[in-house]
């Protein structure tokens, strides 16, 4: 039972080392799509996913098209601020590919209008807000996902 996390270009060593940790404490898979705002062994990733990064189950790839080649016909659902349904609205599966997209910009528009039935948001409730942290919005996403599989 678990989850695939999915970070599409992640850019801040620190959420990804804290997401590692989370997927390892969830018994989720993760899976890095380059490129990375940082390298792979940089110090700040490692110490925020502390000791546990070297049991966390990673993929790595070399690109969006790579990850998607090895993955065809896999349940995956997309998380974004311009999602149009509510992400505790997912029909949550046992191996679930979660998609993100990268701290800056999220996910490209390419991937959203590809995928328009199979986007969902996190509500933002304060207008000086545009979106959670990328590891707050992947342990909400986790872990209701946990709550409605068990």
């Amino acid at each position: 039972m678990g989850y695939n996390i999915v970070l599409i270009e992640p850019e801040i060593p620190m959420n990804t080392g804290n997401i590692g940790r989370l997927s390892l404490a969830t018994g989720a898979t993760l899976h890095l799509v380059k490129p990375f705002g940082f390298k792979i062994d940089d110090t700040r990733l490692k110490r925020a996913g502390l000791d546990y990064w070297k049991h966390i189950s990673l993929h790595i790839y070399e690109s969006v098209e790579d990850f998607y080649a090895k993955h065809q016909g896999k349940d995956m659902v997309y998380f974004s601020s311009h999602g149009t349904q509510d992400y505790w609205s997912v029909d949550y599966k046992d191996d679930m590919f979660l998609v993100f997209g990268k701290e800056s910009v999220g996910l490209s528009q390419e991937i959203i209008e590809a995928n328009t039935g199979s986007v969902y948001k996190i509500p933002v409730l304060s207008n000086k807000v545009r979106s959670l942290n990328l590891a707050n919005a992947v342990s909400v996403v986790v872990y209701e996902g946990l709550r409605n599989i068990r």
